[in-house]
């Protein structure tokens, strides 16, 4: 039996065109200025990032979506659980140069279970 775990993670348009590309199996390389690449615990805080954060940012196309995906268990272990906030903001942070090696242990592949649109500021 696989043990893995259910994460979640926010994303604008770009990157899911990314994820798309790669056949919903992996999330791109992080930008320079992104050092960790953070998947979240909990969909509400994944939904809470993608509707208020996304749909305002013109980086992210004033889009935001929900992914959910399944990774090995046994990888994240060796991450610590961050929280950033209340309980329910919890992450975990894998640094960029490890992403390559988060994606090798997905599980399945990446849904897009939630989509928001946000309007352009004018």
């Amino acid at each position: 039996m696989n043990n893995t775990t259910i994460l979640f993670c926010p994303v604008g348009q770009t990157e899911l065109d990314l994820i798309a590309a790669s056949n919903y199996a992996a999330f791109p390389p992080r930008l320079p200025y992104q050092p960790i690449f953070y998947p979240v615990f909990n969909e509400d805080y994944a939904v809470q990032i993608a509707r208020d954060w996304n749909t305002k940012d013109k980086a992210s196309g004033y889009v935001g979506y929900v992914t959910r995906f399944q990774v090995r268990s046994k990888f994240l272990d060796k991450y610590t659980v961050q929280t950033v906030g209340s309980s329910q903001h919890q992450e975990s942070w894998i640094p960029a140069e490890e992403l390559d090696e988060f994606n090798a242990n997905i599980f399945h592949k990446i849904e897009v279970i939630a989509e928001f649109i946000g309007r352009a500021n004018k």
